[in-house]
């Protein structure tokens, strides 16, 4: 009588021995396997913009470091909503990924009443690829030398002075805003469409002054087209080690940089979220693509995806009311 119930307890604890033989690796084979096929990076602005470089010099190194392709897809349009999306309405699986930057996580929605997309609903952040630097520019026939007599100038002549900028509630825009409110300046915006037709109206003298990221405006300032007053970064920048900080002017609270980040869309699992965080950030520091990026004029960064998302909540908690308040609409 008690000899069966034995033989039958061993066969229980045999049977469960099998399925943890058999389960476990397999389980642990499914999560080791990632990526097991080609990444897709989509990317809202057009081959050979910054943030399609940026990619492109990331994406390279990860595709080394994977083992799979790394495809970088352009789907500009829309202020970057055509590719966000796209991004949105793809698998939760880690396979498809987004360039996103202040204008598709903060600034478009508060600038759209109606945007196809809902940044905190419809994407999980990854990683902060980069930061973007803000200064700011006159052109080389200026007579101003430093940004106290420009903006001296600008307060003593209200609304005579025009500045040029990449776009109605772009960062360069915005910058420029942020400025004229805590300098006390009243300036007339003319958007151009894009960042590079502004510079070169600058450099050429048709408008006096922008505000614009190191990246676009380096070659600019290094081949004597632009000059460059100050800066809206809380330190010097080592490519400019000359030129003040605004907080060295007094106005601490001038600080703007455009980033560039990588979410994925919503309920892709956590643990992907990690591997990819970590694949990226190694990426990212690689002394190659370090070397790539700092000739860019590119920050790195490469951070948790919980420090992202804090990045995120704050940068909208600092910009949406300037940007009610200035009653800015792309609708």
């Amino acid at each position: 009588m008690t000899r069966r119930p034995l033989l039958l307890h061993l066969l229980d604890l045999l049977a469960i021995a099998a399925l943890a033989a058999t389960g476990l690796p397999r389980a642990a084979k499914a999560q080791a396997a990632y990526p097991a096929k080609p990444i897709r990076w989509i990317v809202p602005y057009p081959a050979g913009a910054g943030a399609d470089i940026v990619a492109r010099t990331i994406g390279t190194q990860l595709a080394i470091d994977a083992g799979q392709p790394v495809i970088i897809e352009n789907r500009a349009g829309g202020n970057t909503a055509l590719g966000a999306i796209e991004a949105a309405r793809a698998p939760a699986d880690g396979y498809t990924l987004l360039s996103a930057d202040n204008g598709t996580l903060v600034f478009n929605p508060a600038l759209y009443r109606n945007l196809s997309y809902n940044p905190s609903r419809d994407f999980a952040p990854v990683t902060l690829l980069g930061r973007l630097p803000m200064v700011l520019l006159v052109g080389p026939s200026s007579g101003v030398r430093d940004a106290r007599a420009f903006i001296d100038d600008a307060r003593a002549f209200p609304g005579k002075v025009s500045f040029a900028s990449a776009g109605t509630g772009s960062p360069q825009h915005l910058a420029m805003e942020l400025l004229e409110r805590e300098a006390g300046l009243e300036m007339v915006h003319v958007p151009y469409r894009g960042a590079a037709p502004a510079l070169a109206d600058v450099a050429g003298g048709q408008l006096p002054v922008l505000m614009c990221d190191l990246a676009a405006s380096r070659r600019f300032i290094q081949g004597g087209k632009l000059r460059a007053l100050a800066v809206a970064h809380p330190q010097r920048l080592k490519e400019l080690p000359n030129v003040p900080t605004f907080a060295e002017l007094g106005m601490p609270r001038v600080e703007a940089a455009a980033f560039m980040g990588l979410v994925v869309p919503a309920n892709t699992p956590g643990e992907i979220v990690t591997r990819l965080q970590q694949s990226v950030a190694s990426a990212i520091h690689n002394p190659a693509v370090l070397r790539k990026l700092a000739e860019f004029g590119v920050e790195p960064v490469g951070d948790a995806p919980s420090q992202f998302a804090a990045l995120l909540q704050g940068e909208s908690a600092r910009w949406h009311p300037l940007i009610r308040d200035l009653n800015l609409s792309l609708d």
